[in-house]
């Protein structure tokens, strides 16, 4: 098991909610970055320190390998990066006790690395830094200080999700895309990670219908279907919604959608059989779309809903 740092100041809201890291591959200028090759070096099981704002927010443990992957939607943040560079699968938990590496500078100090540390000398952050490897005494330096709450979250995040195999026509389409670059992040998204769900996860806040708002409990349901959608559309987040495993089956399927006056939409087989016994609640308000969002909601209500159904 190795140790690392992750300086998430810009992406930390994206990153920790969306369950990754991502990087440039480069800087701006073309030049080599450590802290962005670091991202090759990371392994499943390894442990990351998530910084934000001062302090050691989160507990993070690698879950897959680094990969090719297209920039996430981070808004305004990081508007000069490169649009592809490495993502690593990671999954977090956010600490009780959050402590403030400047506020215990002189019991750390002695740790810091020579080189490519993540901390200066007065303990306050580096701006340049973005994944910095930890040696070991400073990683245990800072598990004493987090204490209990470090071992809570450790505790969570190491129970790994298993993922499902893809279905085969859906890896058979897959195997088509031209070039090799996004197959693998394609595959992972149809699987509910990577780049799309990170995505979904940072338009969506919620299950429209069950108000559910913990992530590790929802599916990022494509709204237009993989099959029907192109390379863009399948990474896209506005073809997403985050959905209650149970609601994203029935979505999936064409039994519910959404309604223009954010109104669910049911075919009257659910409807008699399975809202009192899933608890769904047939009058519940969704809220409102993006015009994006709305768009892709159009072609599922034309072409997924099973409108003969509905008219039976």
């Amino acid at each position: 098991m190795r140790y690392w740092w992750v300086n998430q100041n810009q992406t930390y809201r994206a990153e920790v909610r969306g369950s990754f890291m991502w990087s440039p591959k480069q800087n701006a200028n073309g030049a080599r970055n450590q802290f962005y090759e670091n991202m090759r070096e990371v392994s499943p099981g390894d442990v990351v320190f998530s910084f934000c704002d001062t302090r050691i927010k989160a507990i993070g443990v690698v879950t897959g390998a680094a990969q090719t992957g297209p920039k996430p939607e981070f808004g305004s943040a990081g508007a000069y990066w490169a649009r592809e560079g490495w993502f690593v699968p990671v999954e977090y938990c956010v600490l009780g006790n959050q402590i403030r590496p400047k506020d215990h500078a002189a019991m750390l100090r002695p740790f810091l690395p020579a080189k490519y540390s993540p901390l200066q000398q007065n303990g306050d952050g580096l701006q340049s830094v973005y994944l910095a490897e930890l040696p070991r005494p400073l990683a245990d330096a800072l598990i004493g200080l987090i204490g209990q709450s470090y071992w809570d979250a450790y505790s969570t995040t190491a129970v790994l999700r298993e993922v499902g195999e893809v279905p085969e026509e859906e890896a058979t389409l897959v195997a088509g895309v031209v070039g090799p670059t996004f197959r693998e992040q394609l595959v992972r998204a149809r699987r509910g990670q990577g780049v799309f769900r990170s995505n979904v996860l940072l338009r969506e806040e919620s299950c429209r219908v069950t108000r559910v708002n913990e992530p590790r409990h929802l599916k990022a349901s494509h709204i237009k279907p993989w099959r029907d959608a192109t390379d863009g559309e399948r990474l896209d987040g506005a073809n997403g919604l985050l959905l209650a495993p149970h609601i994203d089956h029935l979505f999936d399927q064409g039994y519910i959608t959404f309604s223009s006056s954010q109104e669910l939409v049911i075919v009257p087989e659910v409807r008699d059989k399975l809202l009192d016994a899933w608890g769904i609640d047939a009058g519940v308000r969704i809220g409102d779309f993006s015009r994006e969002q709305s768009a892709y909601l159009d072609y599922h209500r034309i072409n997924v809903f099973k409108h003969s159904l509905l008219e039976g």
